[in-house]
């Protein structure tokens, strides 16, 4: 049997339990007990049922079976159980593990992923002292380079394992850390300066904020709260990176510290967190800045930054594997950051680069035929694709993980799809008499092949309530029909159907999916790739062996030119994917060669060069 037949019976098979199983709905297991002061437009919650099928189903359970699955449980663990661990950041992984483990049992309830992670959360707790500290230092090195970095995985994972399986150990044992952390460093007399516990101009331990952040939401124990503002403070300290100072004086990351872009959109993702508890307007300034400056000059076109993993100069992009751009920490990073600001403002600007960076860069970054992850993902060159454990082999499997959480939820109290990714749904809503009832969604497509979807509703009876449709901003001609009559809408617009609803209605959605071409800037001015709907395409070598990109010189071409026709049998046996398009490019002596381009995400998956840029001469 295929790999495409294994994976489809695997996806129905799983929604088949979950429809006949109330066990299988998804239900957080425990709630923070502190909500946000600044109002969520777009609630960060799982239905209870979101079961993906389609590219980004499959790309999703290939994350569960190929790498959460597959981790190195004693190589997580070793560094805990038999201090000192052998790198300085090896405690990282453990915390980065139960966080996608968590949040992606949340979707599954696979069975194999639970005894998974109970196992290794026990061993990870197992090991933490009396004190709280819960690292793989030896005492006399405690706080010292990467020591309070690990603790913040430590505190991501376990309060994410408490929050999906409701073991109070998890919460016990998250408290204990913060507790140690908030007695050991501070601006009080007899407490350590935190500058001098991390890397990079201390900017490591300082992104301990967001998940200190977190602990008060789920304790409600205000002293981590004031933790979390002293770190600020000590932000300006002697020798710190000033992060927030620097970005409202520059409104430039890469003048930044030293710009080191994991560890400071880490702190920034913190920042956010304390401006959706404060409501302080300077942290929104700073957040508002930092997302300009990234997405106007420091994103590749497949959604992620970082040069040698910082932050360039303007529109400097350098995209080969000599650059080691696209770090994977750093991609994850950048999608956390817009999801919650997307959470806050329902804008759709940052949704629009959430699926850029999903469906190119942070899907490219994982082989799915092995599960190996791309420590930097160039876009020209071979795909570093490796299965020893890295911050980006724990990093991207969480990216991965957050799928779930985007594609479908509450936005100003409406229910709303934000993808067209074949999905069942239900979750609970209210209708416009304030009633609450099921709802149950089942969306059939072939997107991204077709623009096309049909959305069957199943609810008890009938109800009058709104359901929004996000139109994506690539597409043209959108039209959602339901029985009969037609809602139209621009593109990047929410469209909001409001009706008498019965059970099993049905939403026939059609838009065009154009081809674009896209240039390669100011770095790559004379070079082009293709784009369709979300999906940035490349070139790859095992698919075009007659390509000479140093020989060939291809004229750029008119958008009017460009003609896709279907390659998918282009694709070798045991290719992922089924997407591969052939067009014809005019070369300089007048000829024509076809290319066949597939999705960058999935490129490189064999092996072996591919680009994303494609060098030409002027028309």
């Amino acid at each position: 049997m295929s790999l495409r037949l294994i994976l489809a019976a695997t996806a129905l098979l799983l929604f088949t339990s979950i429809q006949h199983s109330k066990a299988q709905l998804i239900t957080a297991a425990a709630n923070p007990k502190v909500d946000y002061v600044v109002p969520s437009r777009y609630d960060l919650e799982i239905p209870q049922i979101d079961l993906l099928s389609g590219y980004l189903g499959n790309r999703y359970q290939l994350n569960l079976e190929k790498r959460l699955l597959q981790v190195d449980e004693e190589g997580l663990l070793a560094g805990f159980e038999n201090r000192p661990g052998k790198q300085r950041w090896i405690g990282e992984h453990i915390g980065k593990y139960l966080e996608a483990a968590a949040n992606t049992w949340l979707v599954t309830k696979d069975p194999r992923l639970k005894q998974q992670m109970d196992r290794m959360f026990h061993r990870l707790v197992e090991t933490q002292d009396t004190d709280g500290y819960l690292g793989t230092y030896l005492a006399e090195n405690r706080w010292t380079s990467w020591d309070v970095w690990v603790h913040k995985y430590d505190l991501f994972g376990l309060l994410a394992y408490y929050g999906a399986v409701g073991d109070t150990k998890a919460l016990k044992a998250a408290v204990q850390i913060g507790d140690l952390i908030c007695s050991t460093f501070g601006d009080t007399p007899g407490k350590k300066n935190i500058l001098k516990s991390g890397s990079h101009v201390g900017m490591a331990a300082t992104s301990v904020i967001d998940p200190m952040l977190d602990l008060y939401r789920w304790t409600g124990d205000k002293k981590y709260l004031e933790f979390c503002r002293y770190i600020i403070r000590a932000y300006d300290f002697e020798g710190g990176p000033a992060i927030v100072n620097s970005i409202l004086k520059h409104k430039r990351v890469d003048k930044v510290a030293n710009a080191k872009a994991y560890e400071m959109l880490s702190n920034i993702v913190g920042l956010v967190k304390m401006y959706r508890l404060t409501g302080d307007s300077q942290l929104l300034q700073v957040i508002n800045y930092t997302f300009d400056d990234i997405s106007a000059n420091r994103l590749f076109a497949t959604g992620t930054s970082s040069d040698h993993e910082r932050f360039q100069d303007n529109h400097y992009l350098l995209a080969d594997t000599s650059a080691h751009m696209g770090e994977g920490c750093v991609t994850t990073t950048w999608l956390q950051f817009n999801t919650q600001l997307f959470s806050i403002t329902g804008d759709l600007k940052y949704y629009n680069e959430i699926e850029k960076t999903i469906y190119n860069h942070l899907l490219g970054a994982e082989n799915p035929q092995t599960g190996c992850v791309s420590y930097y993902t160039p876009l020209i060159g071979e795909k570093p694709y490796r299965c020893n454990i890295t911050c980006c082999l724990s990093s991207v499997p969480r990216g991965i993980a957050l799928i779930p959480y985007l594609n479908f939820g509450m936005l100003n109290n409406i229910p709303t799809l934000l993808l067209y990714e074949p999905a069942q749904i239900k979750e609970n809503i209210k209708t416009s008499s304030q009633k609450t009832i099921p709802l149950e969604l089942t969306l059939t497509s072939e997107f991204p092949r077709k623009g096309t979807a049909t959305v069957q509703v199943h609810i008890p009876g009938s109800a009058q309530f709104p359901l929004q449709l996000r139109v994506p901003e690539w597409a043209k001609n959108y039209t959602a029909t339901v029985n009969g009559k037609s809602y139209k809408s621009g593109p990047d617009h929410f469209l909001k159907i409001e009706r008498q609803w019965k059970d099993k209605d049905k939403i026939v959605v059609s838009f065009d999916i154009e081809t674009e071409i896209i240039n390669g800037g100011k770095t790559y001015p004379n070079s082009f790739t293709l784009k369709r709907g979300p999906q940035i395409f490349a070139l790859d070598q095992s698919l075009n062996p007659q390509l000479q990109l140093d020989k060939t010189k291809f004229v750029y071409p008119l958008q009017d030119n460009i003609k896709l026709t279907d390659a998918q049998d282009k694709l070798p046996k045991g290719w992922v994917g089924t997407l591969a398009y052939a067009t014809e490019i005019k070369t300089a002596d007048n000829g024509q060669q076809s290319l066949v381009f597939v999705p960058y995400a999935d490129a490189s998956q064999t092996g072996g060069f591919s680009t994303l840029w494609v060098p030409a001469i002027s028309r």
